[in-house]
């Protein structure tokens, strides 16, 4: 991992220099129990990201696009994407070369996403995830291939639960544990949809991303003594047909919504 580069003496001749980064692994060893991530300053005072690896690390921007890069002059190949389509209207699809820069981009928003949620920055982990789940259903709307959709769509679960799990332990820090619970129950309907889109619903409640959140769930509910949301209670009395109650509860949410 180690370039050599052409660079001028005091004399003005070239000479032979050694660039690595030997000094920076050794000293921030790779962990294989964990997760590795920290912030730091680029050369103009910027932050980045950093997440050591075992083989290396990663560097990346926290605006815009993880590689910093501005595809076709935007800042992210989705939107490059959507204003190409938008352009060419009900005759557009994805070229193979389109296919694999998405896919450039999915695992650079995954990496960061990850970055986030070590670091506990929780809405940014939203962001980027909310980011990825606009891509994939752009890609599965103009997706040339089935299986190239397939691929993707499989991952939707899981970007849901790091999205759910971020959305819930950000709102805890600012709303409160009944606001971090419905966070959850959201997005528990958010996967369960997509397991009845792929008629796979049977697998729902034995999926292991599920179950996690239902813990975290429960395990809010029993420390901060959550019982039945606003939200909760709301469903509860449109299935009963209790209507006034209901609107009752809908005019707390709505308090509640404006005073954040």
């Amino acid at each position: 991992m180690m370039t050599v580069a052409a660079s001028a003496n005091r004399t003005g001749q070239p000479m032979a220099r050694k660039e690595n980064i030997d000094r920076l692994l050794r000293d921030w060893p790779y962990d294989p129990q964990g997760i590795s991530v920290r912030k730091k300053k680029g050369d103009d005072g910027r932050e980045v990201l950093q997440m050591r690896l075992d083989l290396g690390l990663l560097q990346l921007e926290v605006q815009g696009r993880p590689d910093g890069t501005h595809p076709e002059g935007q800042d992210t190949f989705y939107e490059h994407l959507k204003k190409k389509a938008d352009a060419e209207g009900e005759t557009f699809q994805m070229s193979e070369e389109e296919c694999e820069e998405a896919d450039r981009e999915f695992v650079q928003y995954y990496h960061r996403r990850v970055c986030w949620l070590a670091l506990r920055e929780f809405e940014s982990a939203v962001a980027d995830a909310d980011h990825t789940l606009a891509l994939m259903d752009f890609c599965r709307e103009f997706s040339p291939d089935d299986q190239w959709t397939l691929s993707h769509e499989q991952y939707r679960p899981f970007v849901l639960f790091h999205r759910t799990q971020a959305a819930a332990l950000a709102a805890l820090g600012e709303g409160g544990a009944e606001v971090a619970v419905e966070a959850l129950n959201q997005g528990l309907d958010q996967i369960r949809k997509v397991f009845a889109d792929y008629e796979a619903e049977e697998e729902y409640d034995e999926d292991e991303l599920v179950t996690r959140l239902i813990e975290l769930r429960e395990s809010l509910r029993q420390h901060f003594g959550v019982g039945q949301t606003l939200q909760e209670r709301l469903e509860e009395a449109v299935a009963s047909e209790k209507y006034e109650l209901a609107a009752e509860i809908r005019d707390q949410l709505a308090k509640r919504t404006n005073a954040r």
